[in-house]
Formats: structure tokens, C-alpha cells, sequence
């Protein structure tokens, strides 16, 4: 099994307690979740119709502001699996590190890939990987320099699961170039990653032939009506935007008084040097809350956003 957040269950089978008992802040998903709407009987007794597909493609648009192809599908996990498949294998430069299921999903596919470390390394390849913001540090890139890269590579595909609270850095406007995917994670920024909902924006050709991957019914009826719902309801968005925005600065006031060095991060998740990271995770641990450590960086500790009062003040209480 490969390394990710969210393996909550290890964490209690290992250090105890019931799920009940745990603070999971492994992952990059907002612990104050969007408020679930009535879903009518029929989304779960009958297969979503075309009509309702359109609609939640209607309401992706207006949220993204985009005005080229858009295709809902089992979050953007399903389309990270799907893309590599969509071309023969060549050659693939990833911009890392990164969320690692892009590599794994190229190789999985038969591609050559290729870890490097900033965008003018990516020239040339015949498939590019960028997460923007980046996962983990939050690295974030010029939606100009991103467009520019994409004339240098066969295919440019921008992860932008966590841009949500920093619209400006996306390029979703200038979505619908052949060549080019944008990736939109919904359960993150809307707290709902169990509803399983994420889109890819593109070129209508290549955007019909992912659908044609994805099959008839790409995603459910509850996360039809779910996920219009919350991306029409603009007002939350921009008051949870706002909160993300202040409650990070909270979170790395307490890292910082912890000692913790801050490296980055989204206003989904923030990422921290704390020296020993596997020793940070296994105090945090024994107050029950889960975070995330990399192998590749033993000092590197990541935690989300706590949610409510009693979440903050367990966090604050914990040993660092």
C-alpha cells in the first residue's frame, strides 16, 4: 500500500482508542464541512439522468469559471488514474515532491517518469505534472508561467485539488487548450472527500474521450445534487475562504511557539520542520491526533486545520 494522510485506521489499531477519539489532521480536508442539503429519494433509487449531470457541469463552470469541457468524476483521484491511459506511454516529468499517486498512476500505465525540481525542467516532456498549489509545501505557481509551460510540453496536466481558497491561481479560465487538463478536487475544500466528487476541465475531444473511460454514470446522484448545492452557494465559499485564511495564521502561531520552523503550505493544510517529525507524530499521537510525516524529509511534519473550539484546544494542549 502506498504512504498517504487519512490512514486513520492504522493509526488506531496502532496507538489505540475508537475512531471517535481521533483529530485526523493527516489530510488536506476542511474539518468544517460543507452543510449537506436534503437529497431527494430519487438520487438514491434511480441512475442520474443526463439532465442532472449537466446541471452539476453548469454549476462547476460557474464556480471555476470556466468555459471549456468540464467532466465530473469519482473525485480527482479517477481522473489521475485515467489520464496516463489516455495516450501511449512516453515520457513523464512530474514537478516534485509531490502527491505521489501521480507518479504511481504514470508508472502503473507504463510510463518513463521523471521527478524534477522546477517548471523549466519540465520543457520538452511528452507529459507534465504540476500540483497547484503543491502538496505538500504549497508551492504556487503563475497561472502566466503554467500557460507558457504548456506550449513547451505534449500534455500539461495542473492539479489544482487545493485551490479552492486562492482562485487566482488558477488557470481554469484558460481551460479548453488541446493538450492541457485541469484537475478540481471537491471533497477537500467542501469537506465531503467521502462523497467522492471531483471534475477535469479540458479540450472537448479529450475531455469526451475521458468520459468515454469513465463510463455512463461517472459519479453518483447524491453527489449530483451535493455538489450542485455547494458550488452554487457562493456566499459559503467566500466566508470559508476567509476563515481558512485567518485559522492558518492561528495554526502557525502555534507551530511557531512550538519551536516548529514553517515551510508552507495551502489554507488547507499547512506543512512544518520540526526536527524529528516521527517523534512529533507519535506525541501528537498519544493525545489521539493523527498528522503526516514523508519519508523523503524526516524533519517534515503536515497537519490540517482543526474544526471546531474543542479540536483547537486539544491540538494546543498536545505535546509538540
Amino acid at each position: 500500500m502506498r504512504d498517504h494522510g487519512g490512514n486513520i485506521d492504522w493509526a488506531i489499531a496502532h496507538y489505540g482508542g475508537d475512531a471517535a477519539d481521533w483529530i485526523d489532521l493527516s489530510t488536506g480536508i476542511n474539518r468544517v464541512p460543507y452543510p449537506l442539503p436534503a437529497i431527494s429519494p430519487e438520487a438514491w433509487t434511480t441512475l442520474p439522468t443526463r439532465a442532472a449531470t449537466a446541471s452539476l457541469v453548469e454549476a462547476a463552470r460557474a464556480a471555476y469559471r470556466c468555459p471549456a469541457a468540464i467532466l465530473p468524476v469519482a473525485g480527482a483521484q479517477a481522473a489521475i488514474q485515467m489520464i496516463p491511459r489516455t495516450a501511449a506511454p512516453g515520457r513523464a516529468r512530474i514537478l516534485a515532491p509531490t502527491y505521489n499517486e501521480h507518479a504511481a498512476a504514470l508508472r502503473a500505465a507504463g510510463w518513463q517518469v521523471a521527478e524534477v525540481g522546477d517548471l523549466a525542467a519540465l520543457e520538452g516532456a511528452d507529459l507534465a505534472i504540476v500540483v497547484n498549489p503543491n502538496n505538500p509545501d504549497g508551492k504556487r505557481y503563475k497561472p502566466e508561467d503554467l500557460l507558457r509551460l504548456a506550449g513547451g510540453v505534449t500534455c500539461l496536466v495542473v492539479d489544482e485539488s487545493f485551490a479552492d481558497p486562492d482562485p487566482g491561481l488558477s488557470i481554469a479560465a484558460a481551460a479548453g487548450r488541446p493538450g492541457m487538463f485541469i484537475l478540481r478536487s471537491f471533497g477537500k475544500f467542501y469537506g465531503l472527500a467521502g462523497l467522492r466528487l471531483g471534475f477535469v476541465l479540458g479540450a472537448e475531444e479529450e475531455i469526451a474521450a475521458l468520459a468515454e473511460m469513465a463510463g455512463p454514470w461517472p459519479v453518483s446522484g447524491a453527489a449530483i445534487e451535493v455538489g450542485r448545492a455547494a458550488l452554487m452557494d457562493r456566499d459559503w465559499a467566500v466566508a470559508t475562504s476567509a476563515r481558512l485564511a485567518a485559522e492558518t495564521e492561528r495554526l502557525d502561531a502555534m507551530a511557531e511557539a512550538a519551536g516548529w520552523r514553517s515551510i508552507g503550505g495551502s489554507a488547507l493544510f499547512r506543512l512544518y520542520d520540526c526536527g524529528d517529525a516521527a517523534t512529533a507524530q507519535e506525541r501528537l499521537a498519544r493525545a489521539r491526533i493523527w498528522s503526516r510525516i514523508f519519508p523523503y524529509a524526516s524533519g517534515w511534519i503536515r497537519l490540517g486545520l482543526p474544526g471546531n473550539a474543542a479540536e483547537w484546544a486539544r491540538l494546543a494542549a498536545a505535546p509538540a
